[in-house]
């Protein structure tokens, strides 16, 4: 493999966005290209079967399911993949970064598909990190279903309300148990509010600047 084609790229958004669509379509171009390709996605996800990438549009790929960062590395070197795509990368453990890292370095592209923000609106696991390394970042929005407004946030819902924020942050669901939100209707019962002050703003009386 050429180092020089090694690349991460991201694709990131609330649920129902065609993140996942969006993942199969270029691991397809790159199986047209013929390029060794493999799909993975985390164990934590099994909404539509373990061995599949599935989006909620009803596209599918057959993938290898992994359970954590160093489970991505041995597949990825064993099968000398120039193109690995993972699924739902939030659930990963933080060595997820050095892993895509160190697969860029040596060549492979990694596509990597997830939630960029847990249902409380805030950074989700290693998305964070992954964003500000990728050389391509893809931020889809999908329809809030309140108002039909581009939504960029995950409202989850237990028993009809809006969940708190202190409750677990993983809890694996699709319909039943999510919505996609725009910022005006993501509701989070609990949130601290986050209100700054405003010599952090502007400045305080020995600022300079």
């Amino acid at each position: 493999m050429d180092a020089l084609s090694g690349r991460i790229e991201v694709i990131a958004g609330c649920m129902f966005s065609g993140k996942s669509e969006e993942l199969i379509r270029r691991l397809k171009r790159a199986q047209i290209g013929r390029q060794r390709v493999i799909a993975l996605k985390s164990s934590l996800d099994n909404r539509y079967g373990l061995e599949a990438i599935t989006s909620h549009g009803g596209s599918r790929l057959e993938s290898a399911l992994v359970s954590t960062s160093a489970d991505i590395l041995t597949v990825v070197e064993e099968r000398q993949v120039e193109v690995v795509g993972v699924d739902e990368v939030q659930f990963f453990d933080p060595a997820i970064i050095d892993v895509s890292e160190y697969l860029a370095g040596k060549g492979v592209r990694v596509i990597l598909a997830g939630l960029d923000q847990d249902f409380r609106g805030e950074p989700f696991g290693p998305m964070g990190d992954l964003l500000s390394l990728a050389e391509e970042v893809t931020k889809l929005t999908a329809i809030c279903m309140v108002c039909g407004r581009p939504a960029t946030r995950t409202q989850r819902i237990v028993n009809g309300r809006p969940a708190r924020y202190d409750d677990p942050i993983v809890m694996v669901g699709a319909a039943e148990s999510y919505e996609a939100r725009c910022r005006e209707h993501h509701v989070v019962p609990g949130r601290p509010q986050r209100v700054p002050e405003r010599g952090a703003l502007f400045g305080g009386p020995g600022d300079n600047r």
